[in-house]
């Protein structure tokens, strides 16, 4: 089943701004999808239409086959949500939180075992929310996403505020949530985590996809290229490795040789030219980054949305009261 449908998705505000323009997109179950653009791009109009906070101008959206204009309170039931921005409510504990979005979604989950499964210890668990860290609420929050054991869990800056252990964590979970089928709408300005985590990334700029692949996709449609780093017994000469197809440049530090290759295949082709002629004692691979491929599609350095409490921060914290989101 195909998690996300988009078909011309499209979201006007006024006369003068176009939000998103003509979005086709598809998210498949089971996998892990980066939703990535600079500030203004129109990720949260994208995220809220998916949601059905948001009406269309034109074109269409669907979600787990359903329609998202006709079928959102279905929709929420099956789905997971940890919004950027969410804030919970300050008088209820941890638990009380996780247990209120179980009586929402008509669960069976228990709220003690999803605490612990997010890393929130039981006396943490039942302490008011007040007094939580950053990291401690993102993490009761994932909590809440989990409820249900969702066919769709949209996760937007899920890192944020996490240690280094809480990112390990989520990683786990992520990977837990796939296995068993669910589909993984991962937004995050942390390219870093993006890369690790996802099996495709969709890029938006202006409102419009400018990229749609798997990240290796994207660095062989740019031509982006990688470095290889060989550190030989001993250098020969004359060395012309940049007479191989594919070698950009060379050079020499040493006993190792930094060769710059356009494709994927040069490299291979870069290291058996040099086996062939050395003993090669170790190498280091360093391919384009995603941020340098972000930055070629869109211009910015930064993946970075910056805003408010937005409506899906309010469908969950509308899931912590018992209630539905207006």
């Amino acid at each position: 089943m195909t998690a996300i449908q988009t078909d011309a998705l499209t979201k006007r505000f006024g006369e003068d701004v176009l939000a998103v323009d003509g979005l086709d997109l598809e998210v498949r179950e089971g996998e892990v999808f980066g939703f990535l653009g600079p500030n203004g791009a129109g990720k949260s109009t994208t995220i809220n239409m998916i949601l059905g906070f948001l009406q269309p101008t034109s074109g269409s959206v669907s979600v787990l086959g359903m329609d998202v204009t006709r079928e959102s309170l279905a929709i929420r039931q099956r789905i997971g949500l940890l919004p950027e921005g969410y804030e919970p409510y300050e008088n209820l504990t941890g638990r009380e939180h996780v247990q209120s979005a179980i009586h929402a979604k008509a669960a069976d989950d228990d709220p003690d075992e999803l605490l612990e499964r997010v890393g929130l210890a039981p006396d943490d668990a039942r302490r008011a929310a007040s007094e939580y860290s950053t990291g401690m609420a993102k993490r009761m929050s994932l909590a809440v996403a989990l409820v249900g054991e969702p066919e769709l869990i949209i996760l937007d800056e899920p890192s944020t505020g996490l240690d280094p252990d809480g990112v390990a964590l989520l990683r786990s979970i992520i990977q837990e949530e796939t296995e068993r089928g669910a589909a993984i709408f991962f937004c995050s300005h942390i390219l870093e985590e993006v890369e690790k985590v996802c099996d495709r990334v969709g890029i938006l700029n202006q409102g419009e996809l400018v990229a749609l692949d798997t990240i290796d996709n994207l660095r062989s449609e740019l031509q982006t290229g990688a470095t290889v780093s060989a550190q030989l017994d001993a250098v020969p000469e004359p060395l012309d490795v940049a007479s191989v197809d594919g070698v950009r440049t060379a050079s020499v530090t040493d006993s190792t040789v930094d060769v710059e290759v356009s494709s994927s295949a040069a490299k291979m082709d870069a290291l058996r030219y040099l086996d062939d002629r050395a003993t090669v004692e170790d190498v280091r691979i360093d391919d384009a980054s995603l941020e340098a491929l972000f930055d070629e599609y869109t211009g910015h350095g930064s993946a970075n949305e910056t805003t408010t409490e937005s409506a899906p921060a309010a469908e969950q914290r509308a899931a912590a009261d018992g209630g539905e989101s207006a």
